[in-house]
């Protein structure tokens, strides 16, 4: 077994070990953090796949514009929450 085959093990493990960790934190900020791992370990799986342009994106959009978006609703979700 080759070096890459054992990462790429490696990575799937941990890819479903952090959703799984993700779906039943009962904190939502821990939720966001895992899913934001995740989704950087999801780049890293599509550079050993060798697509690096899906990997680029998939840092920009899912790793730090999707993971701002989620803390961004939840704080004000909370602010919201708090006035009523």
């Amino acid at each position: 077994m080759q070096i890459v085959n054992i990462i790429e093990i490696a990575v799937s493990v941990f890819l479903v070990l952090f959703a799984l960790v993700a779906v039943f934190s009962k904190n939502l900020i821990n939720s966001i953090i895992f899913l934001s791992i995740m989704s950087m370990l999801a780049v890293v799986a599509f550079a050993l796949f060798r697509a690096p342009d899906v990997a680029i994106t998939e840092a920009v959009i899912g790793s730090g514009l999707i993971t701002f978006i989620f803390i961004i609703t939840i704080k004000t979700a909370k602010k919201a929450g708090k006035e009523k």
